[in-house]
């Protein structure tokens, strides 16, 4: 079943849908745990404090009171969902082993609250994760059992991806995730882009591909975070987003475990493209909790154009 965006035919939730796609039960449940604990972390987006918790994370980072409480809730229930081998957040310096039996189990790597800087000024924010089957979860992004993102904006929506089609869920007034289009497919070429990063940094390589993009007609749409920005390509069903590699640093500011795999993994389950300018994000297996790389992410021609042009220019 094809659902309208907005106007599912038959109000299918997110655990019907999960059998019905026959995604593995441990897995399934696995991913109504996360949706349950979002319920949580909304409510502290709500009425939480907006300061900063007095504490860094892994990266030296002072953390926010939200990213911590985040953290927090969304640790717990992988804890104790039954299902979980071990546990890693971008908010903790090292891995949390949950349990020593690897099989039937999940691995989790997550960013429990990407963007979480925007809350105070009320734009969109999100949670955003990558699973793994068995205790292993520092493989090429293409090895992820399934992938997800939770949108906190003027709606709350859920897209998980289980290797079987990419689907979004909006949450109703009963704080339930409903069905709302499923098998998401991208165009081949884009109409609006995302930067980030200090323009004056970019390489020749990069400069001439946003030139080439304006030139193209390429709107600029950008709000500043991963997850909105992912999503509005997805959504659209077009755009690229691309946080490159810069004069000075080479390797970007996204997180390949936190943040790019799993994106990478949804967006080309729609029919998209992921690379870090010379060689596609999904094969790249983190070489440490703290490893990054540039990201071209969006649609496949406009991706590979910024391929050619690296290539070409540097």
């Amino acid at each position: 079943m094809t659902a309208e965006r907005g106007k599912t035919k038959f109000q299918i939730d997110l655990r019907r849908h999960l059998r019905e796609r026959g995604v593995e039960r441990n897995l399934a449940h696995l991913i109504c745990e996360i949706a349950e604990a979002s319920k949580y972390i909304i409510n502290s987006i709500r009425t939480g404090d907006l300061g900063v918790a007095g504490t860094s994370n892994l990266y030296g980072e002072e953390q926010l009171a939200l990213d911590v409480l985040a953290d927090r809730i969304l640790t717990k229930r992988l804890l104790h969902c039954g299902v979980v081998a071990n546990v890693l957040s971008e908010e903790v310096p090292e891995v949390t082993p949950v349990s020593l039996d690897c099989e039937g189990r999940y691995s989790v790597a997550f960013d429990p609250l990407d963007g979480s800087s925007l809350v105070d000024v009320n734009l969109a924010v999100g949670t955003i994760v990558s699973i793994y089957e068995g205790c292993d979860m520092m493989l090429p992004g293409s090895k992820q059992a399934a992938a997800l993102y939770i949108l906190y904006g003027p709606r709350t929506t859920l897209v998980y991806c289980c290797g079987d089609g990419v689907h979004e869920f909006g949450m109703n007034q009963l704080m339930e995730y409903y069905l709302l289009q499923e098998d998401i497919q991208m165009q081949q070429k884009a109409n609006i882009y995302s930067p980030g990063g200090l323009r004056n940094l970019y390489t020749e390589g990069v400069e001439a591909y946003v030139q080439a993009l304006e030139e193209g007609g390429v709107k600029l749409r950008y709000s500043g975070g991963f997850v909105p920005d992912i999503n509005q390509v997805l959504m659209k069903g077009t755009g690229v987003f691309f946080y490159p590699h810069l004069k000075g640093k080479p390797d970007g500011k996204l997180r390949v475990a936190f943040e790019l795999n799993p994106m990478a993994y949804l967006v080309e389950h729609a029919g998209g493209k992921a690379s870090d300018g010379k060689t596609p994000i999904l094969e790249r297996a983190p070489e440490s909790l703290n490893d990054r790389a540039p990201i071209f992410i969006g649609c496949t021609e406009d991706v590979e154009m910024a391929e050619e042009m690296i290539a070409r220019l540097g």
